[in-house]
C-alpha cells in the first residue's frame, strides 16, 4: 500500500511538539488590533494546543 501524503496546506499552519501535541496559531490575531480587548490580544498571542478527535486527524494529516 503506498505512503500517505502530508497535506501541504496544514502543515505550513500546525507544528507537532516532541511529545505528539499539535500546536497552532490562534485566529483573529492578524490585524484590527485596536477593536479588541488586552486580555483578548495577550491570550491571541500564545500558542494553542489541538486536543481529541481534531488532533489525530490532523496528526494523520501532516504524517506525525
Amino acid at each position: 500500500m503506498p505512503k500517505m501524503k502530508t497535506h501541504k496546506g496544514l502543515k505550513g499552519r500546525v507544528k507537532v511538539s516532541a511529545k505528539g501535541k499539535v500546536r497552532y496559531k490562534r485566529s483573529f490575531a492578524g490585524h484590527l488590533m485596536s477593536g479588541k480587548s488586552g486580555n483578548r490580544t495577550r491570550r491571541a498571542r500564545k500558542p494553542c494546543f489541538l486536543s481529541g478527535a481534531i488532533a489525530k486527524r490532523v496528526l494523520v494529516a501532516v504524517g506525525g
